[in-house]
């Protein structure tokens, strides 16, 4: 991404789940390939989780759970430095509720990258709520590391998929693919689903393989003259345009089984004015068979 030399650091969350485990090892590959650093955090809110009840806490049981966050963060910097053995790691534990804590941090990081589900309740803090909560405040791009059914991985192999819209969030979701499809070798698929409908039978079927309609030209036109100048910018990268009159988030996440990483934007062009997550961007957080990256508007943009 442009700001990556500026932002040295990849920041990830972790709370020793299962997956958070697979979004730390995700992150430390992503970071060592990039020469970026990577900053683990465990954000563990004890005044938020404990002292609230205004219930008095053992001093035994206050210093258990500090060493079980200093053991969490432990483990999971060891585990990062297994993945990537040169990788510059800083590990933190605070006290401090998750989303708040990875949000501020966002503000100096290239990427933040989160499992997409943990231990939720007391025991852990990436639940499947802080994921969107994050995605729709950070400062810089969130990718939620997902799985597809059977895997025990992320997939390492396959396109990366970028919705497009033409919005100007849309355009800085593409710049992110081309450039992660530069740096993993991998080609890209820019998708437009232009009808945000609901189309049943054979209807929709129809609308699905419908060519050369003015309608669907002028999509074509408008995709092309927003694809143009990156191709230009990275010729070494495989682009395949895909125009289909479907739901954005079905033909999503449809390709996500395929994909190796999608990236949207936070919210397309038919989104509320002031919503920060959309429906797409949501559905994919939720359901992607894959890692989904989501791109946040910059700073002073709408």
């Amino acid at each position: 991404m442009a700001e990556e030399g500026a932002r040295r650091a990849v920041l990830v969350g972790v709370d020793g789940s299962e997956a958070a485990t697979r979004a730390l090892r995700w992150a430390a590959e992503r970071a060592a390939g990039r020469a970026l650093s990577l900053r683990v955090v465990y954000a563990y809110g004890l005044v938020a989780r404990y002292f609230a009840t205004e219930a008095p806490v053992p001093p035994s049981v206050i210093e258990s759970l500090l060493e079980e966050a200093r053991t969490i963060v432990e483990t999971a910097a060891a585990e990062a430095r297994r993945v990537a053995p040169d990788l510059s790691v800083s590990p933190q534990a605070v006290d401090e509720p998750p989303v708040p804590a990875l949000t501020s941090r966002s503000r100096d990081a290239a990427l933040v990258v989160l499992g997409a589900s943990g231990l939720g309740g007391f025991t852990g803090m990436l639940a499947g709520s802080t994921a969107v909560a994050v995605a729709a405040h950070a400062h810089a791009p969130v990718v939620v590391v997902r799985c597809g059914e059977n895997r025990t991985d992320p997939p390492s192999s396959g396109p990366i998929v970028v919705g497009m819209d033409g919005s100007p969030l849309s355009e800085h979701a593409v710049a992110c693919a081309f450039e992660e499809a530069r740096h993993r070798g991998a080609p890209l698929v820019a998708v437009h689903a232009w009808a945000d409908v609901e189309d049943e039978g054979l209807l929709r079927r129809a609308r699905l393989f419908f060519t050369n309609s003015p309608e669907e030209t002028d999509v074509r036109e408008q995709l092309d003259r927003q694809l143009a100048d990156w191709r230009a910018t990275y010729p070494e990268v495989s682009v395949e345009r895909v125009l289909v009159r479907d739901r954005p988030r079905r033909q999503l996440l449809d390709r996500s089984a395929t994909a190796q990483l999608v990236v949207v934007g936070s919210r397309g062009r038919g989104g509320f004015t002031g919503l920060l997550l959309g429906s797409t961007s949501q559905a994919l957080i939720h359901h992607a068979r894959c890692p989904v990256m989501v791109v946040r508007p910059k700073n002073g943009e709408s």
